[in-house]
């Protein structure tokens, strides 16, 4: 039985666990070195206040999660978010990845967010530690290619691109006040 929650910070040791692999193994974060269970509560806390973090559970087991963020920063963008998601290792290409984006989304709509933005580690060439696999799950949830910067992050010794795509989910009008869930 899949389920998918908010989720709660007794939840990092797992979260943790999940993205060891990412951090240690892959270069789909560029992050070198694995927080601690107390540093990812302390960042889960700071985006909690303000977007949605949400894990997906099988048979009552975190599986992976997803989360939105603030877009650069500034007042003038707050209708647009930056989503990040992460799954087990072994729960890959079998549907809870678009489960947890879809439900993210429909959160965010509803917060009034026009806007999704993805930044992706993308390779010139695929190799051990990066495919387009990211990439490519993205544009199957109709996110779009918007840019790319070239040899901006290093990690195991090698230069990797990085592009944003872009889902737009609203309609731009005369802009409402964005509610704070």
């Amino acid at each position: 039985m899949i389920t998918i929650r908010d989720a709660e910070l007794s939840d990092a040791e797992r979260l943790v666990e999940i993205y060891d692999y990412y951090v240690k193994d892959t270069a789909i974060t560029f992050e070198y070195d694995t927080p601690s269970p107390d540093e990812f509560r302390s960042r889960m806390e700071q985006i909690m206040e303000r977007y949605p973090y949400r894990v997906i559970l099988r048979d009552g087991k975190i599986e992976g999660y997803a989360y939105a963020r603030a877009f650069v920063g500034r007042a003038a963008y707050d209708w647009s978010c930056e989503l990040t998601i992460y799954l087990d290792r072994d729960a890959k290409k079998c549907g809870m990845g678009r489960m947890l984006y879809e439900d993210l989304e429909a959160i965010l709509k509803k917060m009034g967010i026009l806007n999704l933005y993805a930044c992706i580690g993308y390779p010139e060439k695929e190799d051990e530690y990066l495919t387009r696999n990211s990439a490519e799950f993205h544009a199957h949830l109709g996110f779009e290619t918007v840019g790319e910067f070239h040899k901006c992050g290093y990690k195991f010794g090698r230069w990797y691109n990085m592009i944003w795509m872009e889902k737009i989910v609203g309609e731009h009008g005369i802009a409402k006040k964005i509610s704070r869930g």
